[in-house]
């Protein structure tokens, strides 16, 4: 691992990653393989497992981060699970947002939540879901869209693909 400029409470295991600027609580369980940036802050007993990025973030006492996701500049309360594949998109081209994740809260993996939003506490997130609304306390949110099959649409894809490539 590689620590720079960062405090680690008593009894945390910090595995095969780097944290820079950060302040890690006492009991906490970080990586293999993550990466936690300045201004990062984690409550005691939490987990940030592997292939995380965790950004200008604080997660609350209890909270569990545990694979493949991206925090970036968000608050999560208390006995928070982010499913896998989760991300805070919290940039959009022009300016940074804040996402807020109140306590007791599941988030359902490859799940994206679109800053600015607040996701209230008890609530649930059905995997899948790109959240752009606030949800509210003890509410369950599912969005997906309808899939759509189009007859031929990889073949018109490819076709004009290469056409491009001609030139």
């Amino acid at each position: 691992s590689q620590l720079t400029d960062t405090i680690v409470g008593h009894g945390s295991v910090i595995n095969s990653s780097v944290i820079t600027g950060a302040e890690i609580g006492a009991e906490n369980n970080i990586g293999p393989n993550s990466y936690m940036r300045p201004d990062t802050k984690t409550g005691q007993r939490v987990k940030i497992g592997a292939f995380c990025e965790v950004k200008k973030s604080i997660i609350e006492d209890g909270s569990k981060v545990p694979h493949l996701s991206y925090i970036g500049d968000t608050e999560i309360g208390k006995g928070v699970n982010i499913g896998a594949s989760s991300v805070t998109v919290n940039y959009n081209g022009f300016s940074k947002s804040r996402t807020i994740i109140e306590d007791d809260v599941f988030i359902g993996s490859d799940t994206m939540l679109i800053a600015p939003v607040r996701i209230g506490r008890g609530a649930i997130i059905a995997a899948g879901s790109v959240i752009t609304r606030d949800v509210g306390e003890n509410v369950m949110a599912i969005e997906r869209s309808k899939q759509k099959n189009i007859k031929n649409g990889a073949v018109k894809y490819k076709n004009r693909k290469n056409k491009g490539q001609e030139k």
